[in-house]
């Protein structure tokens, strides 16, 4: 089929799913009870939905009452057991994959259970809602004319036979739709190659001939990937390789360190960027308007939602019709994969109640709050990017953590940032740095306050490829890893003080 006449018919399918869109948009709530009776009464005969007697469970109330808020320490054991075969623990269908979560500084893996289900009605369906969002959007689009470039993880088949884990990346290339692979590159091969270095190779070789139109993947790797791809035509600009290239879909880490960077690298072209959010336990929310921050929460998925104001007790956990603007949550989510209740980690706030939409802020674990500070990612990535732009560097990765009071000291944050180029003056950048953290968190403005509780921060130059020789360490190229930004403690700082000596 000729490719213009593909795009055609492709973008006239997506944008028939507009409407149902609309109607969420403007049933919101309703929406949400009716996905959570739809997974109570599919799984009232496994065994957790027997232990709390789901088929009598016909009101929110009930539910919250009956039903315990977990982290996946409570929940581990269970899906231990399903890993190695023991089925209907969680939800009622077979589950034979299984998202390996990237992790951080912790080396312990979790397994994130994924139904066909969650795989069919969340996370495909959630692709295919960012490309209707985006061509309804921008109805000249032509992204059908050409391949969209994805950059998976890999994964392996469990000692057992039993079951099969990998970045989510990963299963979600595997199994993909026949007309989803026909228009994307590299090929499944190439795609699922396990040793990054090779992979990252044979993807140069591949994507660099191919008509590309549209990008999708974490920024950090994306980035290395279009280096890469210059470095092998030294020639070309990443414009000239890929004239008809016109988005960008992000996900994963905060976008604001990295912006900087694609604008340098396709100055001259009009390159949108379109933000999702995505993780291991389901597809939660998709930029639906141009050039925004915001981020719309898609109700129609299978999950459920929950929010516990930061900083409470799981007792003051409410539904989405009780949120409020301003205010930052923890996320809880109830999925068709069999995820009840699940403390997800992440930390959110709303932007707009009709119709929702949403900003990520951080993780629960991950923000420095060692002097009442409360400094979190989405503060730390505002004020690098505000920073950067001021002295005119671009940050290819960075961390921070804190300084402990010791022996009559004043406590403090340490950074470690690797540059394209260093400031000409570290001590600008840093008093910069200082700055923009106190204009963007009060908590932190106050304990800097005149040295009264926190002196300034301390900036280390990290040499070039710091972070990647320390992800390398830790098996974690590729896919979905990221550097952990924030910490409470030291002990990744003390790693990276240590590697960069």
């Amino acid at each position: 089929m000729p490719f213009p006449l593909f795009n055609s018919i492709a973008s006239w399918f997506l944008k028939k799913r507009i409407h149902q869109i609309d109607l969420f948009l403007t049933y919101s709530n309703e929406v949400q009870q009716e996905v959570l009776q739809d997974l109570l009464g599919f799984a009232k005969k496994t065994k957790v939905g027997l232990a709390h007697d789901f088929s009598s469970i016909h009101r929110y109330e009930s539910f919250a009452e009956r039903v315990p808020i977990v982290s996946y320490e409570d929940i581990a054991a269970d899906i231990d057991a399903s890993r190695n075969g023991v089925q209907n623990l969680f939800w009622p269908t077979p589950i034979k994959w299984y998202a390996k979560s990237s992790g951080t500084t912790n080396a312990k893996s979790k397994f994130i259970p994924m139904s066909l289900q969650s795989l069919e009605d969340c996370h495909y369906k959630g692709g295919k809602d960012m490309l209707s969002l985006y061509i309804n959007n921008n109805p000249n689009a032509q992204l059908f004319t050409g391949k969209g470039l994805r950059m998976a993880g890999s994964h392996e088949r469990y000692h057992n036979e039993h079951s099969s884990f990998g970045d989510l990346s990963a299963i979600m290339t595997e199994n993909l739709p026949l007309w989803a692979e026909i228009n994307t590159t590299p090929s499944l091969k190439v795609s699922l190659m396990a040793e990054w270095e090779a992979k990252l190779e044979a993807m140069v070789k591949e994507c660099s001939k191919e008509n590309v139109t549209s990008l999708v993947g974490v920024p950090s790797w994306i980035l290395i990937l279009l280096h890469r791809i210059m470095e092998e035509s030294p020639d070309k600009t990443l414009n000239e390789i890929w004239p008809k290239l016109e988005v960008y879909f992000h996900g994963g880490v905060s976008f604001r360190p990295y912006r900087n960077q694609y604008e340098a690298l396709f100055r001259g072209h009009k390159l949108k960027f379109y933000e999702i959010y995505n993780a291991s336990e389901g597809f939660f929310a998709i930029q639906d308007l141009n050039d925004s921050d915001e981020l719309l929460l898609m109700l129609d998925y299978g999950i459920f939602y929950e929010f516990i104001p930061l900083g409470a007790s799981d007792e003051a956990i409410i539904p989405l019709d009780q949120v409020q603007l301003g205010t930052q949550y923890a996320l809880v989510i109830t999925t068709n994969a069999g995820l009840w209740r699940y403390k997800i980690g992440d930390v959110i706030h709303f932007t707009s109640l009709s119709p929702y939409r949403i900003q990520i802020t951080g993780r629960t674990k991950h923000y420095i709050n060692a002097f009442g500070e409360e400094l979190m990612v989405d503060n730390a990535d505002r004020a690098i990017e505000n920073t950067a732009n001021q002295c005119g560097v671009e940050v290819v990765d960075y961390t921070a953590a804190p300084i402990f009071m010791r022996d009559g000291t004043k406590g403090s944050h340490e950074w470690m940032i690797e540059f394209n180029q260093p400031p000409a003056n570290i001590q600008q950048f840093t008093s910069i740095l200082d700055d923009e953290l106190r204009q963007l968190n009060s908590d932190y403005e106050a304990k800097r306050y005149k040295d009264l509780t926190m002196l300034s921060p301390v900036v280390n130059i990290a040499r070039k490829g710091l972070f990647y020789e320390w992800l390398e360490t830790k098996n974690k190229l590729g896919g979905q890893h990221k550097v952990p930004r924030l910490s409470n403690e030291r002990d990744f700082l003390e790693k990276l003080l240590e590697m960069n000596a």
